[in-house]
């Protein structure tokens, strides 16, 4: 996964790029240009943690992380948690939520943690802490709850 996503270096980024432009992906350059370089190191039922360095790409005038790309990462990462417990979707976002505690800055390395708070019949919610990954400090916590019901009409 960490080749799709970009691998973390300019090359490999630049590689993910290449390939969308060559796919014409379109639909897809949101992703590819907010999660290039997204590591995932666990994956277990209920719990997925991933590792990214903040690209400066991201960040605003002064080097902090953009608001905005963070709240993709919880939002992308808060829905691959579903898969990880085995269910067939991701679903569809219901809601969002993210409190903005500290900020990243570029080139700084971060970790983002999904954990399933639970799962009904038809919807499910997860919980999402990003961290500093030198000092465990909370940079922001976000709630994600989605819609997971396959033969929706929706």
């Amino acid at each position: 996964m960490a080749k799709l996503l970009g691998g973390g270096s300019k090359d490999a980024e630049d590689a993910a790029l290449r390939e969308w432009e060559e796919h014409g992906a379109a639909s897809k350059f949101y992703d590819i240009f907010t999660v290039a370089g997204l590591r995932v190191d666990a994956v277990e039922p209920g719990r997925v943690l991933c590792t990214f360095t903040v690209p400066p790409r991201l960040t605003d005038a002064s080097q902090r992380m953009h608001g905005g790309a963070l709240a993709s990462l919880v939002d992308l990462v808060g829905s691959a948690v579903f898969f990880a417990g085995g269910l067939p979707t991701t679903g569809v976002s219901l809601e969002i939520t993210v409190s903005y505690l500290s900020a990243a800055r570029a080139n700084e390395e971060i970790e983002i943690e999904a954990r399933v708070l639970g799962i009904g019949r038809t919807t499910g919610c997860v919980t999402v802490e990003v961290r500093r990954k030198d000092t465990g400090e909370v940079i922001a916590h976000g709630r994600h709850t989605k819609y997971l019901a396959v033969s929706s009409k929706l």
